[in-house]
């Protein structure tokens, strides 16, 4: 659906999806949101929003670039069954480890990133940094950490993760001694 809508500095987003009109530009916007709610299927049926949330616990895995789309799968599957569309939130609670989509099939990807990482945030005594009363390994995981980040968020359609066909979750594991990792999972849909 094409609109015209014309906005200025001074104009503010009307609630559900109107917004003031103002005569300094004006140019067409596809509608993102609406006041009028979504069907999907019968029309006459209109869809409720929902949500769910698990925190999971992934065990201790060695330093490296882990795939656990499988593991996540598995523990959220029967919630994530229920939505029709959605988005999945996936939270690391950790600051020396982190969650990426990539390469799936090849766990060569895994290990020449483990590699890249490695070169790019020196580690040991010689490197630059301050906070070492955890070990010599810990700044340069929150580092690392940092780069990746530690929450994805995955769009939901028909029950399933919407993810293309080569990508997988991985925790990124960048300590030397294995931890439990916690994630929470958050599903928000229709």
């Amino acid at each position: 659906m094409q609109s015209s809508v014309s906005f200025s500095s001074a104009t503010a987003a009307a609630p559900f999806g109107g917004v003031k009109r103002s005569a300094k530009s004006s140019f067409p916007v596809k509608a993102l949101y609406t006041s009028t709610p979504r069907t999907f299927g019968d029309p006459s049926v209109m869809a409720a929003p929902k949500w769910a949330q698990k925190t999971i616990t992934l065990p201790p895995q060695k330093r490296g670039c882990h795939l656990i789309t499988p593991k996540i799968l598995k523990e959220i599957g029967e919630d994530l069954s229920g939505f029709k569309c959605g988005l999945a939130n996936l939270f690391l609670q950790h600051t020396s480890a982190s969650l990426t989509i990539n390469e799936n099939y090849d766990s060569d990807v895994r290990a020449d990133t483990e590699t890249f990482l490695n070169r790019v945030v020196p580690e040991g005594r010689s490197a630059p940094w301050k906070h070492t009363i955890e070990g010599p390994d810990d700044m340069p995981a929150h580092i690392k950490s940092s780069m990746f980040g530690c929450a994805l968020t995955i769009p939901i359609t028909d029950g399933q993760l919407n993810m293309g066909t080569w990508q997988g979750i991985w925790l990124c594991e960048h300590r030397d001694a294995p931890t439990a990792r916690k994630v929470v999972i958050t599903l928000n849909g229709i």
